[in-house]
């Protein structure tokens, strides 16, 4: 399966649970795959043990002998990976991107789209999670995570998760992905303005991307609202009318 039918097939789920009249959950692809990452993806430490050299005695010197000087190999000081991950390629956990939180913005259309994998086949089977992005980002890459793929988004940024922020109460409809508490204030939003069922909304309890991490989600026509709690972590939207607070 190529990665266009991958992200269209996700997309297509959406619509098709609310169409079925069933309860709405959403699975991303790669959570719905048997399957799931294994050990710590991080590199171990190279250690470079060089002994000192030792001390000798000048033979020629009469009646003493000249005490060596020790010399101590320079201590090799361990490579920081980089805090940012390029908006296109692979990159394995642990050697070139470190386990963590990570944003991405700019991302003005759905080319955006990553993965979080297991392994480097290429199976369907090694995706732990995935998604299309539409404005804002956000992904935890685990230290259980072996690879992470990243095509046509912006520069993905490591950010603190226990970072405050003055959050707002006015959110764009296809602004992707707001942290409850940093960038979106808790409570009850009203979008309207969709005109069909293209309006995606999420709650999550984390940016993991796994079917466990939805609290609540729906496809949306005509009028939209929803309560965001404080214990929410992020809220998604996707292809909605501008949110606006309304208590």
């Amino acid at each position: 399966m190529s990665k266009s039918q991958t992200q269209r097939s996700r997309f297509t789920r959406h619509q098709a649970l609310t169409a079925a009249g069933a309860a709405v959950v959403v699975v991303a692809l790669g959570a719905t795959l048997s399957g799931c990452g294994t050990g710590d993806g991080g590199t171990p430490e190279a250690k470079n043990s060089t002994p000192a050299a030792s001390g000798s005695k000048d033979a020629g010197a009469a009646g003493s002998g000249a005490k060596g000087t020790e010399s101590k190999a320079p201590e090799k000081k361990e490579e920081k990976k980089a805090a940012t991950i390029d908006g296109d390629g692979d990159f394995e956990v642990g050697s070139d991107v470190t386990p963590g939180l990570y944003r991405s913005t700019g991302n003005k259309d759905a080319e955006c789209y990553w993965e979080r994998l297991k392994d480097a086949t290429g199976e369907l089977d090694s995706i732990l999670a995935n998604d299309n992005v539409t404005g804002t980002a956000y992904v935890e890459i685990k230290k259980s995570d072996k690879f992470f793929k990243s095509t046509s988004c912006g520069t993905w940024e490591a950010v603190d998760p226990k970072a405050t922020g003055t959050p707002g109460s006015a959110l764009k409809g296809d602004g992707g992905m707001f942290k409850v508490g940093v960038d979106v204030a808790p409570g009850t939003y009203k979008s309207a303005g969709n005109e069909d069922a293209e309006c995606y909304w999420e709650r999550s309890k984390d940016a993991g991307h796994g079917v466990d991490a939805i609290l609540a989600n729906d496809n949306v026509t005509g009028t939209a609202i929803v309560k965001i709690t404080a214990t929410d972590g992020y809220f998604k939207s996707v292809g909605c009318g501008d949110w606006t607070k309304t208590s």
